[in-house]
């Protein structure tokens, strides 16, 4: 664990802070991105296999990532957008016809499920941290059920005091509001309060922009890194 220059002027007298709550993102700090990817990479060639798609499996994929890519970029600054609403365009574009939700979505949290993979050490982490009298809570910019069923999934949503979602606030990180109704939920203050994330503009710079402290988890350096970790294990560091 490293400390950024956000840290130097957020010291009490004693040179310590006495930390209250701390938040997580999802994906690239407790779910492991590379897993999300395998997963809807072997759920393309499936659909393409069962609907007789006339193209290369990598083609397909390429059509997924595009279509689900285009359809958050045309979003309207923070507003939030449905995951499920991208993937099901998404396997329209591959197929070349609209597919009712019912004949994809099963087979699609089958093979989530059965694949996504927890961030080494994350899980342990958020355990250990519910032992220490301070809120755990969750940030992040995903569909509120598929954001729970992960944590169910990896075991930890017991430890969570509050989940925050985009799909709950309507908005997307960096925008304030969805620290503030985190910050909110957990009656804390945000001096207090640490944020983990693997996005600078999102979701470190977005916290320390409502004065929380931001934790880097592999984002990019920034004036407003408080401090860097290079794995979950490190957060520990940093609140005892």
């Amino acid at each position: 664990m490293s400390e950024g220059p956000g840290a130097d002027n957020r010291r009490d007298d004693d040179g310590n802070t006495e930390w209250e709550a701390i938040f997580w993102d999802i994906g690239g700090v407790i779910l492991a991105l590379d897993s999300v990817q395998g997963a809807h990479a072997e759920f393309v060639a499936e659909l393409c296999d069962r609907h007789e798609v006339d193209t290369t499996v990598e083609a397909a994929i390429d059509t997924w990532r595009t279509t689900i890519g285009d359809y958050f970029r045309e979003r309207d600054g923070t507003e939030f957008r449905s995951a499920r609403d991208g993937y099901h365009l998404g396997v329209e574009a591959i197929v070349g016809e609209e597919i009712p939700r019912a004949e994809w979505e099963p087979r699609f949290d089958e093979v989530v499920r059965s694949s996504i993979e927890p961030i080494p050490g994350a899980p342990e982490t958020i355990e250990r941290l519910a032992d220490r009298g301070l809120h755990v809570g969750v940030i992040s910019d995903v569909d509120d059920a598929e954001g729970r069923a992960m944590l169910e999934h990896f075991g930890v949503r017991q430890y969570f005091d509050s989940i925050t979602t985009s799909e709950e606030v309507g908005r997307t990180k960096p925008d304030p509001a969805m620290f503030e109704t985190a910050l909110e939920k957990a009656d804390v203050s945000p001096e207090h309060s640490l944020m983990i994330g693997d996005r600078y503009a999102h979701d470190v710079k977005g916290a320390v922009d409502v004065g929380m402290h931001g934790v880097a988890f592999g984002a990019e350096d920034g004036p407003a890194v408080s401090y860097r970790v290079e794995s979950p294990e490190g957060v520990l560091e940093i609140v005892d």
